[in-house]
């Protein structure tokens, strides 16, 4: 199964869902004022080191990059 989801996808399966999980992440970054920590457990990773590392991997920059301005001035004074 996992042969043939790798020739057709050209990723494993722990690919995927490694990359589902960080699209999660990045849609929780876009939507709410969650700490990174929280959006890192909520979006299914172990450590908030292994969520840098994998959002790092796909987007090429740290998931703080993609927090809007106002949403950290919020979280900064909260």
């Amino acid at each position: 199964m996992a042969r043939l989801l790798r020739e057709h996808t050209g990723a494993s399966p722990l690919q995927i869902a490694q990359t589902l999980r960080v699209q999660r992440a990045k849609r929780l970054i876009d939507t709410s004022d969650l700490p990174m920590t929280r959006i890192a457990a909520e979006s299914g990773f172990g450590s908030t080191r292994r969520f840098n590392a994998a959002f790092a991997n796909l987007y090429g920059r740290p998931p703080s990059s993609f927090r809007k301005p106002h949403t950290q001035a919020r979280t900064a004074s909260a």
